[in-house]
């Protein structure tokens, strides 16, 4: 195996020869971790503050510092940072370029902090800026659906359970469910975001440091709630990492069923919606064919984020106290989760306001499936009959109806009083699809009116996010 001659390594005094080159490569994260180049650069700029503070640095280092600091953030921005994998990782990289810039003032800015603490806050200060960032596309989700909902208060459509017709709801009634599982999921965000707002900077390698370093000042200067309380444990954690990719896991769920909804409900076999053309496919072969790539593909990518939480489980599971390499391992399946939610969350952001209902295709199908069965058997337990005997009743005339092709609401007044001589001429009040959802008229009802209510509701839980 070929050797790396270059044994200058920010690390490599205690070490007598060079890096294997094919090992340097394997344990090297640059690749993927400077993506956190940014949170990096505010910690040590938080750092080398504190540092200064406590009087470990003077004015001209700390003003050498946070110049170099401004530059190299500069460098990366316009894609001019030469990323080394000989230099390992995000820290070691700007570091080295640092003092390259400012001298021996660089060298100092790690004094009283360790890699190990360096990248657990590195992690926190990304991650708590992938939540702000979901949290607003998940509330533009929010607010689409909501408003979607307002416009179809009284569009009426077949509500499932076994995916078989059940009873009659409002679309509106069934978009503020979907609306129900995000606020969940939003409620979970921000409980992960609370967890993981703590600062480990200052925990350095395992066991703290001899410095008098300011901890509480490092928190405060970036934003964090508080410092983390123990050294150890502030330098093994992966928790809020599990914490958040268990979030995406549920979240992707919920969007997983909606879009398998989606799906049903844009094929030719239900005709309930349409998507516009930008959210959709053709086929290389068959020219009619309209098919809805985007919830198809967020419904499959619910796979990646699930496997990626229980990779992290897995990759926590045996690991003793304190950081272990394997840590290293976390942040790939982290990044690509974040990536991945928030293109779900964007794909539907936009498309979710953008369905179109047609209105017409889901009145008849509740028309089809004896939709009010269940209000004619409540009708007749308000004539005094015990449900289970009502039930009976409407059993046989349901009966009667597919031997007939008849819906209830079709059939003759004198049909009906065969099967049950208490019901009357006000059945059809009932019978009707409109009497039917009007008569759920009560909080969390599918009533029109009380589906409006709901929806601004709603709405007003989205203000002051």
């Amino acid at each position: 195996m070929s050797k790396d001659s270059d044994t200058s390594k920010l690390w490599g005094g205690r070490f007598s020869e060079a890096t294997d080159a094919f090992v340097q490569r394997f344990t090297a994260s640059v690749g993927f971790d400077a993506r956190m180049a940014a949170q990096d650069i505010a910690g040590s700029a938080a750092h080398a503050r504190m540092l200064h503070k406590v009087g470990v640095l003077t004015d001209a280092e700390l003003a050498d510092i946070e110049r170099g600091l401004t530059q190299v953030q500069a460098e990366i921005e316009a894609g001019e940072f030469a990323w080394s994998v000989e230099l390992e990782d995000v820290h070691m990289n700007i570091e080295a370029r640092l003092t390259e810039l400012v001298g021996a003032a660089g060298k100092k800015l790690h004094t009283g902090r360790s890699r190990n603490d360096q990248v657990a806050t590195d992690i926190r200060l990304y991650l708590r800026d992938a939540c702000d960032a979901i949290g607003t596309e998940l509330t533009r989700l929010q607010r689409g659906t909501i408003e979607l909902a307002r416009a179809n208060t009284d569009t009426i459509m077949p509500g499932f359970t076994h995916l078989q017709t059940a009873q009659p709801v409002v679309f509106g009634h069934h978009l503020l469910a979907w609306n129900e599982m995000l606020e969940r999921d939003y409620g979970r965000l921000l409980d992960c975001r609370a967890r993981l707002n703590q600062s480990p900077l200052g925990a350095a390698a395992l066991a703290g440091t001899t410095y008098p370093i300011d901890r509480e000042h490092t928190a405060r200067a970036l934003g964090f709630d508080a410092p983390t309380e123990n050294s150890l444990d502030s330098v093994s954690d992966r928790d809020f990492a599990i914490e958040f990719v268990s979030f995406a896991a549920l979240l992707m769920t919920h969007l997983s069923r909606i879009s398998e909804e989606l799906v049903l409900w844009t094929s030719a076999q239900f005709n309930f919606v349409a998507l516009p053309d930008r959210f959709c496919t053709g086929s290389s072969i068959m020219p009619q064919k309209k098919n809805p790539d985007v919830p198809e593909l967020v419904r499959g990518k619910v796979g990646r984020v699930n496997g990626h939480l229980v990779g992290l489980l897995t990759l926590m599971k045996s690991q003793p106290l304190a950081y272990n390499k394997d840590n290293q391992e976390d942040k790939e399946p982290l990044f690509d989760t974040v990536d991945t939610v928030l293109d779900s969350l964007r794909a539907f952001a936009d498309m979710v306001p953008a369905i179109v209902p047609n209105a017409t295709a889901m009145r008849e199908a509740a028309l089809r499936g004896f939709a009010t069965a269940t209000d004619l058997a409540d009708y007749l337990v308000r004539k005094g009959i015990p449900f289970r005997d009502a039930h009976e009743v409407v059993g046989k005339a349901v009966a009667h109806g597919v031997e007939h092709g008849l819906d209830l609401a079709q059939m003759e007044l004198a049909t009906l009083q065969g099967f049950c001589r208490d019901i009357d001429a006000d059945v059809f009040d009932v019978l009707t699809l409109e009497g039917s959802v009007a008569a759920r008229d009560h909080m969390g009802g599918t009533a029109p009116r009380q589906v409006a209510a709901a929806a601004e509701r709603a709405l007003a839980k989205l203000t002051g996010r």
